[in-house]
């Protein structure tokens, strides 16, 4: 895949950071869409709990 750019140290470097900065940028909206997941997953359980605990569910 790097065959070509494998001749100069400073494009091979580029290339890697390029990579480093995508590789960042896509674990920071990962945990965002994690983070919103998991709010939402959270106030879904509570509400069922909710209702359960108030006789609507029969847990």
């Amino acid at each position: 895949m790097l065959d070509p750019i494998t001749g100069s140290p400073i494009l091979m470097a580029l290339a890697i950071l390029a990579i480093i900065a995508v590789a960042i940028t896509a674990i920071r909206f990962a945990i965002k869409i994690a983070i919103r997941v998991g709010l939402v997953a959270a106030v879904v359980l509570a509400g069922l709990y909710t209702m359960g605990y108030l006789g609507v569910l029969p847990f």
